[in-house]
């Protein structure tokens, strides 16, 4: 069990680099990864479900004890990154596929792989993870709502049939792993170091699949989309770093929310789309470029506010 806790820690600690290495392989070898292609969006609720395990109902009371923080970061989470993607949708005068696969990917709530990153940046951690709660509590509605609201512009949506998306994909296989916990706590306490490479693994394969289904759409539709994420999500850096700057949050604190904002759950975004726009097929790209990329700049991000805190 301690050989396996050690390698489940060090493939959380290189998620990055193995999502990297992976999606290059689905480029390379697409049959590797594309059997999962029917398995996309139970593939989704096996890694909430593995994330839904290792939480307990108490870990929730860090939204009541710093109510302040975690609400700026998640209003900033879901106004941020929906209107870049929207701003940046029109820009680029992205075709209607694509520019539903952006808008989702903005409208989606923060991803766990935050929380690993803004430990490797030291920032606040405890409202990394009060952020990505609190924004997977409310994605329910939120994402549904935005999402209505924005890719309207395009094509019709069905705002009903988005909520019970999010709520089979993200709400109820979190609130199954958190009962399970609650009912076989002393068991799930014997395994919780190595409960991550459930999502970690279903995440891996789910990028695998969308990047080996789409690797020669990827390669000839051109520079643009790529250009769009990788400016979507450095711009939701940036402007979370600048909203704890304005409102004179500490530094850790500032990163912290950097991170989270512009980290989204991509996979979710993939899963909307295959679950909701299956007549548009490209709106599945954005999220596993998105997934990609993000871990690359998160990595580097977090690279650059480690050493600027050891400066001090």
């Amino acid at each position: 069990m301690k050989i396996l806790a050690t390698f489940t820690k060090n493939v959380g600690k290189f998620m990055g680099l193995i999502i990297i290495i992976m999606s290059i392989v689905a480029m390379i070898e697409p049959s590797i990864f594309t059997w999962a292609t029917p398995h996309i969006v139970p593939l989704l609720g096996l890694a909430m479900f593995g994330m839904g395990l290792t939480l307990k109902m108490e870990d929730f009371k860090i939204i009541l004890l710093r109510p302040r923080d975690i609400i700026i970061g998640t209003l900033a989470q879901f106004t941020i990154m929906p209107l870049l993607a929207y701003a940046l949708a029109v820009i680029f005068k992205l075709p209607p596929d694509l520019a539903i696969g952006v808008i989702l990917v903005g409208t989606c709530p923060g991803g766990t792989a935050s929380n690993v990153l803004t430990y490797l940046a030291k920032g606040d951690v405890s409202l990394s993870v009060g952020m990505t709660m609190l924004s997977t509590i409310l994605s329910p509605i939120l994402t549904p709502l935005i999402t209505y609201l924005l890719i309207g512009t395009w094509v019709k949506v069905s705002f009903v049939a988005m909520v019970i998306s999010v709520l089979k994909i993200v709400a109820l296989p979190i609130l199954l792993g958190i009962l399970i916990n609650h009912l076989f706590s002393k068991q799930i306490e014997k395994i919780k170091e190595i409960l991550p490479l459930i999502s970690i693994t279903t995440i891996i394969i789910l990028i695998g699949c969308i990047i080996g289904n789409n690797s020669s759409k990827i390669l000839t539709m051109g520079i643009t989309i790529i250009l769009v994420v990788i400016f979507h999500n450095l711009f939701g850096l940036l402007l979370g770093y600048s909203v704890g700057k304005m409102l004179k949050l500490e530094d850790y604190k500032s990163s912290a929310i950097s991170i989270e904002v512009g980290t989204q759950n991509s996979g979710l975004a993939v899963s909307l789309a295959v679950s909701n726009f299956a007549a548009n097929p490209l709106a599945t790209i954005p999220g596993a470029l998105f997934s990609v990329w993000h871990n690359i700049s998160g990595s580097l991000l977090a690279s650059y506010f480690t050493r600027k805190k050891e400066k001090i």
